[in-house]
């Protein structure tokens, strides 16, 4: 991606590049990084910096379902945050989406994966939100399939239940996903999105497994971050 010079030496100086670990290659999948920096573990927090000269709104950690509004009130509270910088495992799929629709209600936000940082899952969701988008040379977008079959604490508790309530669970996961997918797919086209995105790449991804599982991932090349429209060609940096 194209690199933004002002860019890298403010994230220096916050001491947020982890450019070894964004160097090595995962072996179980070498799409993506081995350490990918997706931030703490912690709910997001939301915190507003002034980074050369502009205010920029840090999205660090898991999104959760009081995200959207949290967001709402951190853009509202600073009417000069141009940026959101993002860095997340994901979490609450619904709540990414949210957030994104948020992010496009200011006409001319950017977000933006600095060098060294992963946005993963939901986070890609809340990042697809941004009128402009940038992903920065050696940030990481990073995918999976979107599936509630994550969740296999439930499904072995079912199981352990009986057949009648493995069926019912299924059948809920079932309708679940892909409702889901509807809502994926209709968010893809308000954001201006490649559906072949969905399609090509986040629905072929293995589903079956944890999502801390390397395998499940997959990391947007440079070509795939402008092919689908992740970042658009046309629009420019400031």
């Amino acid at each position: 991606m194209i690199r933004t010079a002002a860019v890298k030496p403010a994230l220096a100086a916050l001491g947020l590049l982890t450019l070894t670990a964004a160097s090595e290659r995962d072996p179980a999948n070498p799409t993506c990084p081995a350490r990918p920096d997706w931030g703490p573990a912690d709910v997001m927090e939301l915190t507003p910096r002034t980074i050369d000269g502009k205010r920029v709104l840090l999205a660090e950690g898991r999104i959760d379902a009081s995200l959207p509004e949290r967001l709402r009130e951190a853009i509202e509270a600073d009417d000069q945050i141009s940026e959101i910088w993002l860095r997340s495992r994901g979490g609450n799929a619904r709540a990414g989406n949210e957030a994104g629709r948020i992010i496009r209600s200011y006409r001319g936000m950017l977000t933006r994966i600095p060098e060294g940082w992963t946005c993963f899952s939901a986070c890609n969701f809340m990042f697809m939100g941004g009128d402009r988008r940038h992903v920065d040379e050696g940030g990481v977008f990073m995918v999976h399939m979107f599936t509630h079959t994550n969740d296999r604490w439930k499904i072995d508790d079912a199981v352990i239940d009986g057949t009648e309530a493995t069926t019912e669970l299924i059948a809920d996961i079932e309708q679940s996903s892909a409702l889901l997918a509807s809502e994926d797919n209709d968010f893809l086209i308000r954001m201006g999105i490649s559906r072949k995105l969905l399609t090509e790449i986040m629905y072929q991804q293995q589903a079956i497994g944890r999502g801390d599982d390397p395998s499940t991932r997959y990391c947007l090349s440079e070509a795939e971050v402008r092919e689908y429209n992740v970042m658009p060609i046309e629009r420019k940096v400031p």
